[in-house]
């Protein structure tokens, strides 16, 4: 009977597996580290043996250092709630390099490394026959592709998408054949319902970036607000250049600058709703892809409205969040929702059971795991 059951539910294989991040320390301007930090933590859990290489200094780090005081507690933050990753600084030498990966199986580097490093790697791989990973959670393949062309991929033995629109740009325009689905998810360890006195009535964490959605900012959080003006507003985030910071002054919109990711949750339960503001490219050429706060935000029990894109995927079920389809409906929807506690807990309540039941840094673990499986087969 145990031969049988063995035959039919094989347990998963453990794999020794290196990922080479940008940073996983810092989340400033950074959404990747976000739900990194929770499927490092998830696969160890399942028994995997995980090692996270980053440079010491680098874009995201350095931006968050300056922050002051709010980018030092952020990093301590970061190491007091995940004391089970294993980061280890590099600097690309090929030399240690290869000590540190000598009995890896799996390496997944993310395309904000920089191309030297990712030489060295292929190179070490062609000498240590490991399995090598690109790992994409952007826009670039789409909007640069000659940006993406020039890391090699074509060397890779495979790439890992966060989205099926952006697995079938690597398939069509890159002529690449092993190209998996793996979708961002929630950390449930950290974003989760929490009980805290409602202080404000509406949340948007997000940053302005590079005028990406500066037109949606204004179409779908900006404007709905300045028009009720009763409630009341707070906007998180970094890089808002000085017009968009007027443009919330002048909406009675409180900017708070940028949000530690770890503090999001309890900001979350301190509102009555959020927002999600999708980027043009997530909207248009890539749609079907949310970004990691949709994750978060509906594992924090919070009820969600989102500016348009399309779930080709059906990672939701109708009900889990609103969708407006312009300022007006997001308008109507923000006076229905606070107008509407019941309405509005049983949003909430909807959108969370889905996020456990399939979105979780624990599903992408097993995901990546079965991934890792066919990789190596």
């Amino acid at each position: 009977m145990a031969n049988y059951v063995n035959a039919r539910c094989p347990v998963p294989r453990n794999f020794s597996i290196a990922f080479f991040m940008h940073s996983l320390r810092s989340d400033w301007n950074n959404g990747h580290a976000h739900f990194m930090r929770g499927l490092v933590r998830a696969l160890g859990q399942m028994g995997h043996t995980v090692t996270c290489f980053e440079r010491e200094a680098g874009w995201s780090i350095d931006n968050l250092r300056e922050e002051g005081e709010a980018g030092h507690r952020s990093l301590l933050q970061f190491e007091s709630t995940y004391p089970d990753i294993r980061i280890v600084f590099h600097t690309a030498d090929k030399d240690v390099l290869r000590e540190g990966l000598r009995n890896t199986e799996v390496v997944v580097v993310h395309e904000w490394n920089a191309p030297d490093l990712i030489r060295v790697l292929l190179e070490l791989r062609d000498e240590l026959a490991f399995q090598i990973l690109f790992h994409d959670t952007h826009h670039r393949a789409s909007s640069s592709p000659e940006a993406i062309a020039n890391l090699e991929v074509a060397r890779f033995d495979g790439v890992l998408a966060f989205g099926r629109a952006l697995q079938e740009i690597y398939q069509s325009r890159f002529g690449l054949e092993r190209v998996w689905t793996l979708h961002e998810g929630a950390d449930t360890s950290v974003f989760h319902p929490r009980n805290e006195p409602k202080t404000i009535d509406a949340i948007w964490v997000g940053n302005w970036g590079d005028e990406e959605r500066s037109r949606e900012i204004c179409e779908y959080l900006i404007r709905p607000a300045g028009s009720l003006r009763q409630y009341s507003y707070v906007v998180h985030g970094v890089r808002y250049p000085p017009h968009g910071l007027e443009a919330l002054r002048d909406a009675h919109i409180r900017y708070g600058g940028y949000l530690p990711n770890l503090d999001a949750p309890k900001k979350y339960a301190a509102a009555r709703l959020t927002f999600h503001i999708p980027r043009q490219q997530y909207s248009t050429a890539m749609t079907g892809i949310p970004t990691i706060r949709v994750f978060e935000a509906l594992a924090s029990g919070i009820p969600l409205i989102s500016a348009p894109w399309s779930d080709s995927e059906a990672l939701f079920r109708p009900g889990d969040f609103r969708m407006a389809s312009s300022g007006a409906e997001m308008t109507s929807a923000i006076l229905q929702l606070l107008q509407d506690p019941v309405r509005a807990s049983e949003q909430a309540a909807h959108g969370l059971e889905t996020i456990l039941a399939r979105h979780t840094c624990s599903h992408r673990a097993q995901e990546f795991t079965s991934i890792c499986e066919e990789l190596t087969a």
